[in-house]
């Protein structure tokens, strides 16, 4: 690795993969730091015994360098990726382009609307190739999914997804077997992640990736900045500089990463005081229906193949069948559908100290074949539903671990009624029983997958941390591009928005030199 760069960028999700990119494309030198391995078609983990290949690290647990960073948090639970690509790897490849009545929340600074971004949302579109799961090709979950629809008076439509639904031309790449794993690491090279699309352009240009490093925070130095870093395999803490310097770690990664910037290295004393507040889980909600009348076969197909609307009224949301493969609905229907009731929550003073008792269950095999048999998995499904929830979540540092703090299930009381109740309509549709995950049931935590927040856009530092063009205020040069920066819920699937603002971001950095 050379001292220093034009561009450093940490992360190589969709902010630091799209930023790679375009600064590659504008000649400039560009290092892309990652904290977790590359993976290639064929390589990702099946054998859940194998938990330090499937769980990302943890203090009880350093040695684990797996896929899926799994965090139990004060307020909520978090699921995020860990490899080169980040969340493309277990992302369920959709895109939406949300409605416009979106971007009039009030935290979104001017300039920002549906009809703004569209040139950035075509820009990733053209890149990432998306485009729905085929009509003509015949699907039971999604077909019964749209009839259900129907009869509640709900619209659905098919979003664009990221996957090559005929036979890719590159090396290696096989079409869509339709196998249900989108959200498992595809081993077939079908989706278009970023590793394969984005950055593998970048790289072509002469960006560097370099994996298994973990940042520490970022220091102002004459000319730029130095990113401190630690190497995973050697444990070797070294720092590269970079004349401009991008995080896009994540919402948790990139806020952690200022927050002990500013915090505890002291390094970065200027960053807004509204850094970390302002967190969403973008309104995640699972459920599950047992029992459908007629075979859904939920492990045929994409993950999600149809959205089903619920905007017409607050609190919104959209709702879809979250689906996986074969061996992973068997042990999710094994599993049943406890339900509380007033006894809901129980399990609360636990909720912090459970990774370590999941790394163990998954080690030991509990997680490898159904608990019960009772429920036939073949009329089972997910639900899954994404809100607009009240983006009131706090990130703090509590030692040097990233901690989120919200009441989330007394402050968004309104939006999971709604959401449970059109599960619950959902499921009469198939002639099946309904129940939120186990986890809402004993602990009243939600769980998410799309977190964002934490280092708003706005006007000035007395509304957020960056500006329009994704500058941290008050250190000119430093820029955020991920999930960090969107300022609200979004109710769809966001990684349309974080990328088309990642788009927007890049073109800035770009032009700021």
């Amino acid at each position: 690795m050379a001292k220093r760069y034009d561009v450093v960028v940490v992360g190589s999700g969709f902010g630091g993969s799209i930023t790679a990119l375009r600064l590659a494309q504008k000649g400039k030198s560009v290092a892309v730091l990652e904290r977790g391995r590359r993976y290639a078609p064929g390589q990702f983990p099946r054998d859940v015994t194998r938990a330090d290949e499937l769980l990302w690290r943890h203090p009880v647990r350093p040695e684990a360098r797996g896929l899926y960073d799994v965090r139990f948090l004060s307020g909520i639970g978090t699921v995020t990726a860990s490899g080169v690509g980040g969340g493309s790897l277990i992302y369920a490849n959709v895109h939406v382009r949300p409605d416009p009545i979106v971007f009039d929340h009030p935290r979104w600074p001017r300039g920002f609307s549906r009809e703004a971004l569209d040139p950035y949302y075509d820009k990733v579109a053209r890149e990432l190739d998306v485009k729905p799961f085929p009509a003509s090709i015949p699907l039971k979950k999604r077909d019964l999914f749209q009839q259900a629809a129907w009869r509640m008076g709900r619209q659905t439509f098919d979003p664009d997804e990221a996957v090559s639904w005929t036979e890719p031309s590159a090396p290696g790449r096989k079409a869509c077997q339709r196998c249900a794993e989108c959200e498992f690491g595809c081993q077939h090279g079908a989706k278009n992640t970023l590793d394969l699309t984005y950055l593998a352009r970048a790289e072509k240009l002469g960006a560097t990736v370099w994996p298994g490093l973990s940042v520490s925070h970022v220091q102002r130095v004459a000319g730029g900045y130095r990113v401190h870093f630690q190497d995973l395999s050697t444990g070797e803490k070294t720092s590269v500089e970079g004349s401009r310097v991008v995080l896009s770690a994540g919402a948790l990664g990139t806020v952690e990463i200022l927050l002990r910037s500013r915090d505890r290295a002291r390094t970065l004393p200027l960053v807004s005081e509204w850094l970390g507040k302002g967190y969403s889980g973008n309104g995640d909600f699972l459920g599950s229906m047992h029992g459908s009348r007629e075979e859904i076969l939920p492990w045929v197909g994409p993950d999600v193949a149809t959205v089903m609307r619920f905007f017409d009224a607050a609190p919104r949301f959209t709702m879809v069948t979250a689906t996986f493969n074969q061996p992973a609905t068997a042990v999710l229907a094994g599993m049943g559908q406890p339900q509380l009731g007033l006894l809901g929550g129980v399990g609360s003073p636990l909720w912090t100290k459970l990774w370590p008792l999941m790394h163990g269950a998954f080690a030991k095999g509990l997680f490898n074949k159904p608990l019960g048999t009772g429920v036939d998995p073949s009329r089972t499904s997910n639900l899954f539903a994404i809100g607009q929830d009240n983006a009131n979540g706090h990130m703090v540092l509590k030692g040097d671990r990233l901690d989120i703090e919200w009441d989330y299930a007394n402050e968004n009381v309104a939006l999971v009624n709604r959401m449970t109740a059109a599960m619950r309509e959902l499921a009469s549709q198939y002639g099946a029983t309904f129940a939120p995950l186990v986890t809402w049931e004993l602990f009243r935590r939600p769980f998410t997958v799309h977190s964002l927040g934490g280092a708003h856009l706005a006007e000035s530092p007395a509304r957020g941390v960056v500006s329009k063009e994704g500058e941290v205020f008050n250190y000119p040069g430093l820029y955020v591009a991920d999930g960090s920066v969107i300022p609200t819920s979004i109710g769809f699937h966001p990684v349309m928005t974080i990328s088309a603002v990642a788009e927007r971001i890049a073109e800035a950095v770009a032009h700021g030199f």
